[in-house]
């Protein structure tokens, strides 16, 4: 008995009828209260040890997932040891001989891990992925997405996947691995008996198909995060780029080749290319304007041999037709290309993007690369940006070549309205100047002579009153007091008359700086008429003063032919500025001693429509004060008596009013004046 309730029974007996007395009887039952004690001490026994291996198991079953977690921990990054991990103790802790672990790519499920499968069968499973379906264990898991438990699948008659023939297995359990129902795949593990899974090795199984979720999520998200991390850092790195770009450009508003190779080197960095290149359409050819990356044989082919537009196989052919980006994996694989002369370079891959202006080709810049890894869609974006910011480029340095050149034209206009400006004042004033000289001399010119004429005639008088006298008996005293007045008023007349002479003589010149013209206009040989007027001057000058001493240097253009123009009044203004020349010169000497050798020049040159005169001596100069005032009537820097201050003044005149040329002064005082004359070929009349 234990706790009043019966739990067996000892039985004695004999074959003589003979009763059991009070000791047996209680002997008896004492061996039965021992027996009661033994029975329930075996029970205890049974149920500490049912109880220490259920404790056993559970505790192997918590290793096991601590494990797994551990590995997971782990490898955040790599699911491959989480599944090698997961299929070990599943088959360990299972008691099972085999265990796969499939990942469904939402058509299939893929082999992705094993333990105890012989090479085989696992090459039997990688080539043959199951589809969901009732063919296979793995293919109900994921069909129905729960757990399916067969005690034998060869004794199953819808098992159809042909595994079974490679290898007997028996009992089959598969727990489908779901992420918010969705499949993510299956933990399969096999017997090869037909022997039931227990209920808690099911259970252990289950778990380790949640812990592969979360590896699988985790490993999902944490490429999900390099993946944007990568895709930040590229883009931050093609920002970068593209804002240095723009730097150089910003930075070269006129020079676009510091522009260019900055971009081919750039991009040849960013896609990880074998060499980059740019060309540019010119001339109804593609010429090669930078490159990053090339041989330099084949870069020195390259630009002797510009690509003519319509060359067939090319590259910058296809895109000129096209006017779009082109990515080629490799130019072997398009006829086109392989058969022309992209095919020459062998098997590559190609990314060529246009520079578009106002829908036009007007250059390509082309990428390869040798490894045939195609061109990522960010690369293709980002040259397609630089072949922008080329043609951006490109317009920033022709608008600034074009405001270049206008701001010169305008700046050349507005010397040009200047000079007008000034020869028109100019001239006015001398026109002014000429007419008011006209009128004074033709007022100065009868008094004149009147004074001239009755000083003359006076001192003929004075003569023939000497000789009057010379008869008359006079006293001595007296006489010789007469004498000495006549001899005095004589002196006076003289003197009268040879300032008369000279007065006429600038009454004469300001006559002529006053008329339009003289002689006629008729085409003249330039370097003719500068060698004749060089040398009457100097011939003149030389009976002037015999002493007088001069080098001359000739520089006459033979091309220069000739002009039409009135030579003698070229010849009056030659004269007049080698007449000039002279007496600075010989004034320099004078200044600075016999080592000084005075030095006068003459050249031509031809201008085309136009000659030039230049005039230059080597003489004292002209003080910069002065240089505005030389041209003015009667300005002179020669000492009274010396000259009129009308040389210049007419000269200007002959030149500019007459001729409608230009003549101007440069000088440096004491070292040279130049004299520069520019006379139109044809006659302005």
């Amino acid at each position: 008995m234990r706790d009043n309730e019966a739990i067996g029974a000892i039985v004695l007996r004999r074959t003589e009828v003979e009763p059991f007395d009070d000791k047996q009887i209680t002997l008896l039952q004492t061996f039965a209260d021992q027996a009661v004690i033994a029975i329930e001490n075996v029970r205890l026994f049974d149920e500490v040890q049912a109880k220490t291996a259920d404790l056993t198991e559970s505790l192997q079953q918590q290793t096991a997932t601590a494990d797994v977690l551990k590995v997971i921990s782990r490898s955040a990054f790599d699911l491959q040891p989480v599944f090698d991990t997961m299929a070990e103790n599943a088959v360990r802790l299972c008691e099972a001989e085999r265990a796969v672990i499939f990942q469904f790519d939402g058509e299939l499920l893929r082999a992705v891990a094993s333990h105890n499968v012989g090479p085989e069968l696992w090459q039997f499973v990688k080539r043959n992925p199951i589809a969901p379906g009732r063919q296979s264990i793995s293919a109900r898991a994921a069909l129905y997405r729960r757990t399916i438990h067969v005690p034998d699948v060869q004794s199953d008659p819808e098992y159809a996947y042909a595994v079974r023939d490679v290898d007997l297995i028996r009992a089959t359990v598969s727990v489908p691995m779901l992420r918010d129902d969705q499949l993510v795949g299956t933990i399969t593990i096999y017997k090869l008996e037909a022997k039931l899974f227990t209920d808690k090795q099911i259970t252990l199984v289950e778990t380790f198909a949640e812990q592969a979720v979360i590896a699988i999520e985790n490993a999902r998200l944490f490429d999900e995060v390099q993946a944007k991390t990568r895709d930040l850092e590229e883009s931050l790195q093609f920002q970068t780029a593209a804002s240095d770009v723009l730097k150089v450009i910003s930075s070269s508003p006129d020079k676009l080749q510091p522009v260019l190779d900055a971009i081919v080197e750039t991009s040849r960095e960013l896609c990880g290319s074998d060499g980059a290149t740019i060309f540019l359409l010119l001339d109804e050819r593609f010429h090669l304007t930078a490159v990053s990356g090339a041989l330099p044989s084949h870069l020195e082919f390259m630009r002797a041999n510009p690509v003519k537009v319509g060359q067939p196989g090319s590259v910058l052919t296809r895109i000129l037709r096209e006017k779009r980006s082109l990515h080629i994996p490799n130019v072997m694989d398009e006829p086109e290309l392989r058969e022309g002369s992209a095919g020459v370079g062998g098997p590559r891959a190609l990314l060529a993007a246009p520079l578009m202006r106002d829908g036009d080709v007007i250059g390509i810049i082309i990428l390869r690369q040798s490894h045939l890894k195609p061109f990522t869609p960010r690369q293709i974006q980002a040259i397609e940006t630089f072949a922008d910011q080329a043609v951006i480029a490109i317009s920033n340095v022709n608008l600034f070549n074009e405001v270049q050149q206008r701001t010169r034209e305008l700046a050349a206009s507005l010397d040009d309205l200047r000079t007008a400006q000034d020869r028109l004042v100019q001239t006015e004033k001398l026109a002014s100047l000429g007419q008011l000289t006209a009128g004074i001399a033709h007022e100065i010119k009868n008094p004149l002579n009147f004074v001239n004429n009755f000083s003359a005639l006076s001192a003929e008088l004075v003569g023939e009153m000497n000789d009057v006298l010379t008869v008359a008996t006079l006293d001595k005293k007296i006489r010789s007091e007469l004498e000495e007045l006549a001899q005095t008023l004589k002196s006076n007349l003289e003197k009268v008359v040879q300032h008369g002479k000279r007065a006429d003589s600038i009454v004469k010149n300001m006559l002529l700086h006053s008329r339009e013209g003289s002689g006629e206009h008729r085409p003249t040989d330039i370097n003719a008429i500068v060698e004749d007027s060089l040398n009457l001057a100097y011939h003149g000058a030389r009976a002037e003063k015999p002493g007088f001493s001069i080098t001359f240097q000739r520089d006459l253009d033979p091309s220069v032919g000739t002009a039409d123009i009135y030579p003698q009044e070229i010849t009056r203004v030659l004269l007049n500025l080698a007449s000039n020349g002279f007496y600075a010169a010989t004034k320099r000497r004078a200044e600075a001693g016999d080592g000084f050798e005075p030095m006068l020049s003459a050249a031509t040159k031809n201008l085309g429509d136009k000659v030039e005169i230049r005039i230059r001596d080597n003489g004292t100069g002209i003080p910069k004060e002065f240089k505005e005032k030389i041209f003015n009537p009667f300005f002179t820097t020669k000492p009274p008596g010396e000259g009129t201050g009308l040389g210049l003044s007419m000269s200007y005149d002959i030149i500019v009013k007459q001729h409608g040329g230009t003549i101007d002064v440069a000088s440096e005082p004491g070292l040279f004046t130049e004299f520069k004359i520019v006379l139109p070929r044809a006659s302005q009349t």
